[in-house]
């Protein structure tokens, strides 16, 4: 065997792992799928234990979604409020289910709570993941009208990311939903520019902007693969390239 296969695999140095809270539903569509969360805590723990510096940012569409809650006449603003408490009941979910497992974690929030989680601090929040610790941001950004998609282009910027990783319940973006179009082409590769200009549904545009500003890539891939965050991690052809 050679040196060279003898080497590890190359890695990214720090990520951002943006789960949907979909997907921490699992298959009952709703709340938290306790089968779904240990998969998901074993899958960072394997990531963790190469030493990649890791940062969670974790939807709340499981538990509730403002942009639901405004179409059918609720505030904007408070309906945007109530999405990022769900987030923060999610973080404190995976919290619990990395710990369980010896992964060190610390949770921060956008939204002052100082009795569950850190106030979010850019160069604490990088000291943390310094050490070994899984940050999980929660909250989204502390305003209405931001997604979390938002959120982790955002906090992928100031912790300066090599990449952001969006864990999707499909292997992929397609130019049409695969679930409701057999036919649908999917994608390997895609710029930021098809992103902003074909509302491919991958994220919304204040996102991609700050990803395409930044030079942020970001992988698109099936979380309900198993190994499949690792793989990506790893830098494996997985899913859809966006940069």
């Amino acid at each position: 065997m050679s040196t060279a296969d003898m080497a590890p695999a190359p890695t990214y140095r720090r990520i951002i792992l943006k789960l949907s809270g979909e997907a921490l539903a699992g298959d009952r569509g709703y709340g938290i799928d306790p089968d779904m969360l240990s998969s998901m805590a074993h899958q960072i723990q394997a990531v963790v234990e190469l030493g990649v510096q890791t940062a969670l940012v974790v939807g709340g569409g499981n538990i509730w979604r403002g942009i639901a809650g405004s179409s059918k006449g609720m505030d904007r603003a408070a309906a945007d409020y109530m999405g990022m408490l769900a987030t923060v009941i999610n973080a404190l979910a995976l919290q619990d289910a990395l710990e369980q497992l010896d992964v060190q974690t610390r949770v921060m929030s956008a939204i002052e709570m100082r009795q569950i989680a850190e106030s979010y601090i850019r160069r604490r929040a990088i000291r943390h993941m310094e050490k070994g610790r899984v940050v999980i941001f929660a909250a989204g950004t502390g305003n209405p009208y931001f997604s979390t998609d938002t959120t982790a282009a955002l906090r992928a910027a100031e912790i300066e990311a090599d990449v952001i990783l969006m864990a999707k319940t499909v292997d992929g973006v397609y130019d049409s939903d695969p679930r409701l179009n057999p036919q649908a082409v999917k994608f390997d590769r895609l710029s930021f520019f098809d992103i902003l200009n074909r509302s491919l549904g991958v994220m919304d545009s204040t996102a991609a902007s700050l990803c395409k500003d930044n030079n942020i890539p970001i992988i698109v891939f099936k979380l309900e693969e198993p190994g499949n965050i690792l793989r990506a991690v790893k830098k494996e052809i997985i899913g859809t390239h966006i940069g």
